[in-house]
Protein backbone atom coordinates (compact mmCIF):
# COMPACT_ATOMS: atom_id res chain seq x y z
CA UNK A 1 0.00 0.00 0.00
CA UNK A 2 1.23 3.48 -0.89
CA UNK A 3 1.24 4.85 2.66
CA UNK A 4 3.49 2.17 4.12
CA UNK A 5 7.26 2.01 4.02
CA UNK A 6 7.58 3.85 0.73
CA UNK A 7 10.94 5.38 1.66
CA UNK A 8 12.23 2.52 3.79
CA UNK A 9 15.25 0.68 2.35
CA UNK A 10 15.65 -3.02 2.98
CA UNK A 11 17.34 -3.78 6.29
CA UNK A 12 16.98 -0.23 7.61
CA UNK A 13 17.11 0.39 11.35
CA UNK A 14 13.67 1.29 12.72
CA UNK A 15 13.16 2.77 16.18
CA UNK A 16 9.86 1.62 17.66
CA UNK A 17 8.52 4.26 20.07
CA UNK A 18 6.31 1.97 22.14
CA UNK A 19 3.37 2.69 24.41
CA UNK A 20 0.90 0.36 26.06
CA UNK A 21 -1.24 -2.44 24.66
CA UNK A 22 -0.72 -5.14 22.04
CA UNK A 23 -0.17 -2.74 19.16
CA UNK A 24 3.58 -2.22 19.72
CA UNK A 25 4.06 -5.97 20.26
CA UNK A 26 2.47 -6.82 16.91
CA UNK A 27 4.28 -3.98 15.20
CA UNK A 28 7.63 -5.17 16.57
CA UNK A 29 7.03 -8.72 15.32
CA UNK A 30 6.19 -7.42 11.86
CA UNK A 31 9.26 -5.16 11.74
CA UNK A 32 11.44 -8.18 12.58
CA UNK A 33 9.57 -10.33 10.03
CA UNK A 34 10.29 -7.69 7.39
CA UNK A 35 14.00 -8.18 8.19
CA UNK A 36 14.61 -4.70 9.51
CA UNK A 37 16.94 -3.88 12.38
CA UNK A 38 14.78 -2.84 15.35
CA UNK A 39 15.50 -0.79 18.46
CA UNK A 40 12.86 0.07 21.06
CA UNK A 41 12.29 3.36 22.87
CA UNK A 42 9.59 2.56 25.42
CA UNK A 43 7.32 4.77 27.53
CA UNK A 44 8.49 3.49 30.89
CA UNK A 45 5.32 2.75 32.86
CA UNK A 46 2.97 2.28 29.90
CA UNK A 47 4.71 -0.45 27.93
CA UNK A 48 4.24 -4.13 28.75
CA UNK A 49 7.79 -5.01 29.77
CA UNK A 50 7.57 -8.78 29.18
CA UNK A 51 7.89 -8.65 25.39
CA UNK A 52 10.96 -6.43 25.69
CA UNK A 53 12.86 -9.47 27.00
CA UNK A 54 13.05 -10.68 23.39
CA UNK A 55 15.43 -7.83 22.54
CA UNK A 56 19.03 -7.21 23.66
CA UNK A 57 19.23 -4.76 26.55
CA UNK A 58 21.46 -2.45 24.51
CA UNK A 59 18.64 -2.08 21.96
CA UNK A 60 16.16 -0.72 24.52
CA UNK A 61 15.79 2.70 26.12
CA UNK A 62 12.96 3.71 28.46
CA UNK A 63 11.75 7.26 28.90
CA UNK A 64 8.90 9.21 30.45
CA UNK A 65 6.43 11.12 28.29
CA UNK A 66 7.92 14.48 29.28
CA UNK A 67 11.53 13.49 28.59
CA UNK A 68 11.71 14.69 25.00
CA UNK A 69 15.47 15.25 25.17
CA UNK A 70 15.97 11.63 26.24
CA UNK A 71 13.77 10.42 23.38
CA UNK A 72 15.72 12.46 20.83
CA UNK A 73 19.03 11.43 22.40
CA UNK A 74 18.08 7.76 22.10
CA UNK A 75 17.21 8.17 18.42
CA UNK A 76 20.60 9.78 17.84
CA UNK A 77 22.55 7.19 19.84
CA UNK A 78 20.82 4.35 17.98
CA UNK A 79 21.60 6.13 14.69
CA UNK A 80 18.02 5.39 13.61
CA UNK A 81 16.90 7.20 10.46
CA UNK A 82 13.34 5.89 10.74
CA UNK A 83 10.94 5.67 13.67
CA UNK A 84 7.36 4.55 14.23
CA UNK A 85 4.96 5.31 17.09
CA UNK A 86 2.83 2.39 18.27
CA UNK A 87 0.69 1.98 21.36
CA UNK A 88 -1.22 4.25 23.66
CA UNK A 89 -0.08 6.67 26.32
CA UNK A 90 -2.43 7.17 29.25
CA UNK A 91 -4.36 10.36 28.36
CA UNK A 92 -4.07 11.80 31.86
CA UNK A 93 -0.30 11.93 31.42
CA UNK A 94 -0.70 14.76 28.94
CA UNK A 95 -2.04 16.92 31.78
CA UNK A 96 -1.00 15.42 35.12
CA UNK A 97 2.35 14.09 36.22
CA UNK A 98 3.98 15.01 32.90
CA UNK A 99 7.18 16.41 34.52
CA UNK A 100 8.50 17.90 31.26
CA UNK A 101 12.19 18.51 30.68
CA UNK A 102 13.30 21.92 29.37
CA UNK A 103 12.80 20.97 25.71
CA UNK A 104 9.31 19.61 26.42
CA UNK A 105 8.46 22.69 28.48
CA UNK A 106 9.44 25.02 25.65
CA UNK A 107 7.50 22.88 23.21
CA UNK A 108 4.35 22.92 25.36
CA UNK A 109 4.53 26.66 25.96
CA UNK A 110 4.56 27.24 22.19
CA UNK A 111 1.32 25.27 21.65
CA UNK A 112 -1.93 27.18 21.23
CA UNK A 113 -3.94 24.04 22.06
CA UNK A 114 -2.96 21.07 24.22
CA UNK A 115 -4.48 17.83 22.97
CA UNK A 116 -3.10 14.52 21.72
CA UNK A 117 -2.80 15.76 18.14
CA UNK A 118 -1.01 19.02 18.95
CA UNK A 119 1.36 17.45 21.49
CA UNK A 120 2.32 14.45 19.39
CA UNK A 121 2.50 16.68 16.32
CA UNK A 122 5.05 18.85 18.12
CA UNK A 123 7.02 15.75 19.14
CA UNK A 124 6.95 14.58 15.52
CA UNK A 125 8.45 17.90 14.46
CA UNK A 126 11.24 17.55 17.01
CA UNK A 127 11.97 14.07 15.63
CA UNK A 128 12.02 15.35 12.05
CA UNK A 129 14.35 18.18 13.04
CA UNK A 130 17.09 15.69 13.98
CA UNK A 131 16.82 13.95 10.61
CA UNK A 132 14.61 11.00 11.59
CA UNK A 133 11.62 10.12 9.41
CA UNK A 134 8.55 9.24 11.46
CA UNK A 135 6.70 6.54 9.52
CA UNK A 136 2.98 6.18 9.00
CA UNK A 137 1.82 4.22 12.06
CA UNK A 138 -0.02 1.78 9.81
CA UNK A 139 3.32 0.65 8.40
CA UNK A 140 3.95 -3.07 9.02
CA UNK A 141 0.27 -3.41 10.02
CA UNK A 142 -1.36 -3.81 6.59
CA UNK A 143 -2.93 -7.19 7.32
CA UNK A 144 -4.65 -5.78 10.40
CA UNK A 145 -6.45 -2.90 8.68
CA UNK A 146 -10.24 -2.84 8.45
CA UNK A 147 -11.50 -3.58 4.94
CA UNK A 148 -14.63 -2.35 3.17
CA UNK A 149 -17.79 -4.43 3.52
CA UNK A 150 -18.76 -7.19 5.94
CA UNK A 151 -15.80 -8.66 7.80
CA UNK A 152 -18.01 -11.09 9.73
CA UNK A 153 -21.03 -13.11 8.55
CA UNK A 154 -23.90 -10.66 8.99
CA UNK A 155 -26.71 -11.85 11.23
CA UNK A 156 -29.14 -9.12 10.15
CA UNK A 157 -29.28 -5.98 7.99
CA UNK A 158 -27.81 -2.83 9.48
CA UNK A 159 -29.85 0.39 9.48
CA UNK A 160 -28.12 2.24 6.64
CA UNK A 161 -29.51 5.68 7.52
CA UNK A 162 -28.32 5.37 11.11
CA UNK A 163 -24.96 4.09 9.91
CA UNK A 164 -24.45 7.04 7.56
CA UNK A 165 -25.42 9.48 10.31
CA UNK A 166 -22.93 7.80 12.63
CA UNK A 167 -20.17 7.98 10.01
CA UNK A 168 -20.81 11.68 9.35
CA UNK A 169 -20.82 12.64 13.02
CA UNK A 170 -17.87 10.38 13.90
CA UNK A 171 -15.76 12.13 11.30
CA UNK A 172 -16.89 15.50 12.61
CA UNK A 173 -16.05 14.80 16.26
CA UNK A 174 -12.69 13.46 15.10
CA UNK A 175 -12.09 16.66 13.14
CA UNK A 176 -12.87 18.67 16.27
CA UNK A 177 -10.41 16.54 18.33
CA UNK A 178 -13.20 15.33 20.63
CA UNK A 179 -12.83 11.60 19.94
CA UNK A 180 -12.85 8.97 17.21
CA UNK A 181 -15.87 6.87 18.17
CA UNK A 182 -19.58 7.10 18.91
CA UNK A 183 -22.70 4.99 19.18
CA UNK A 184 -25.81 5.70 17.11
CA UNK A 185 -29.25 4.12 17.54
CA UNK A 186 -32.22 4.58 15.22
CA UNK A 187 -31.09 7.98 13.97
CA UNK A 188 -29.97 9.29 17.36
CA UNK A 189 -26.38 9.83 18.49
CA UNK A 190 -26.49 8.15 21.88
CA UNK A 191 -22.95 8.90 23.09
CA UNK A 192 -19.61 10.12 21.76
CA UNK A 193 -16.07 9.36 22.82
CA UNK A 194 -14.31 12.09 24.76
CA UNK A 195 -11.15 12.41 26.84
CA UNK A 196 -12.22 9.45 29.00
CA UNK A 197 -11.81 7.08 26.03
CA UNK A 198 -13.61 4.28 24.24
CA UNK A 199 -14.18 2.03 27.26
CA UNK A 200 -16.01 4.84 29.05
CA UNK A 201 -18.14 5.52 25.95
CA UNK A 202 -19.26 1.90 25.72
CA UNK A 203 -19.89 1.70 29.47
CA UNK A 204 -22.25 4.67 29.26
CA UNK A 205 -24.10 3.15 26.30
CA UNK A 206 -24.54 -0.14 28.15
CA UNK A 207 -26.77 1.56 30.69
CA UNK A 208 -29.40 2.27 28.00
CA UNK A 209 -29.93 -1.42 27.10
CA UNK A 210 -30.47 -0.58 23.43
CA UNK A 211 -31.28 -2.91 20.56
CA UNK A 212 -29.51 -2.63 17.17
CA UNK A 213 -27.10 0.11 18.29
CA UNK A 214 -24.10 0.80 16.02
CA UNK A 215 -20.59 1.58 17.23
CA UNK A 216 -18.69 3.74 14.68
CA UNK A 217 -14.96 4.50 14.66
CA UNK A 218 -13.36 6.80 12.09
CA UNK A 219 -10.20 8.77 11.43
CA UNK A 220 -10.39 12.52 11.14
CA UNK A 221 -10.27 14.34 7.82
CA UNK A 222 -6.58 14.78 6.93
CA UNK A 223 -5.59 12.55 9.86
CA UNK A 224 -1.87 12.57 10.59
CA UNK A 225 -1.30 8.84 10.50
CA UNK A 226 2.10 9.08 12.12
CA UNK A 227 0.30 8.98 15.48
CA UNK A 228 -3.12 8.56 17.12
CA UNK A 229 -4.30 5.95 14.59
CA UNK A 230 -7.76 4.52 15.44
CA UNK A 231 -7.52 1.05 17.01
CA UNK A 232 -10.10 -1.71 17.54
CA UNK A 233 -9.21 -4.76 19.61
CA UNK A 234 -10.49 -7.71 21.60
CA UNK A 235 -11.27 -5.69 24.73
CA UNK A 236 -13.41 -3.22 22.78
CA UNK A 237 -15.25 -6.14 21.16
CA UNK A 238 -15.99 -7.71 24.55
CA UNK A 239 -17.15 -4.37 25.92
CA UNK A 240 -19.53 -3.92 22.98
CA UNK A 241 -20.99 -7.37 23.53
CA UNK A 242 -21.47 -6.69 27.25
CA UNK A 243 -23.19 -3.41 26.38
CA UNK A 244 -25.46 -5.26 23.89
CA UNK A 245 -24.16 -3.21 20.96
CA UNK A 246 -24.84 -5.33 17.90
CA UNK A 247 -22.78 -3.65 15.18
CA UNK A 248 -19.29 -2.19 14.84
CA UNK A 249 -18.51 -0.03 11.79
CA UNK A 250 -14.85 0.75 11.21
CA UNK A 251 -13.31 3.02 8.59
CA UNK A 252 -11.60 0.83 5.99
CA UNK A 253 -7.81 1.21 5.63
CA UNK A 254 -7.75 3.70 8.52
CA UNK A 255 -8.64 1.58 11.59
CA UNK A 256 -6.25 -1.12 12.81
CA UNK A 257 -7.93 -4.28 14.14
CA UNK A 258 -5.43 -5.78 16.55
CA UNK A 259 -5.19 -9.59 16.39
CA UNK A 260 -7.62 -9.27 13.48
CA UNK A 261 -8.37 -12.93 12.72
CA UNK A 262 -9.12 -13.81 16.34
CA UNK A 263 -11.19 -10.65 16.83
CA UNK A 264 -13.34 -11.40 13.77
CA UNK A 265 -13.75 -15.06 14.77
CA UNK A 266 -14.80 -14.12 18.29
CA UNK A 267 -17.13 -11.39 17.00
CA UNK A 268 -18.87 -14.05 14.91
CA UNK A 269 -19.32 -16.23 18.00
CA UNK A 270 -20.65 -13.29 20.01
CA UNK A 271 -23.04 -12.19 17.26
CA UNK A 272 -21.41 -8.79 16.79
CA UNK A 273 -21.34 -7.77 13.12
CA UNK A 274 -18.18 -5.93 12.08
CA UNK A 275 -18.24 -3.99 8.83
CA UNK A 276 -15.85 -1.60 7.09
CA UNK A 277 -16.88 1.62 5.38
CA UNK A 278 -15.11 3.99 3.00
Amino acid sequence: MAFTRKNLPKGARVALIAGRGDYPILCAKNIVAAEHDIVVIAVDDDVNSEWLDDFPAQNIVKFSVGQISKLLGALKSFDAKFAIMAGQVKPKKLFRGLLPDLKALRMLMALKERNAESIFGAIAKEIADIGVELLDARSFMEKYLATEGSMTPQKSAINKKSLQLGINIAREIARLNIGQSLVVHKGTIVAVEDFAGTDDLISRVGKFNLKDAIFVKAAKYKQDFRFDVPIFGMQTLKNLHNAKVKYAALEAQNVIILDKNNVLDYATKLGVDIIGFE
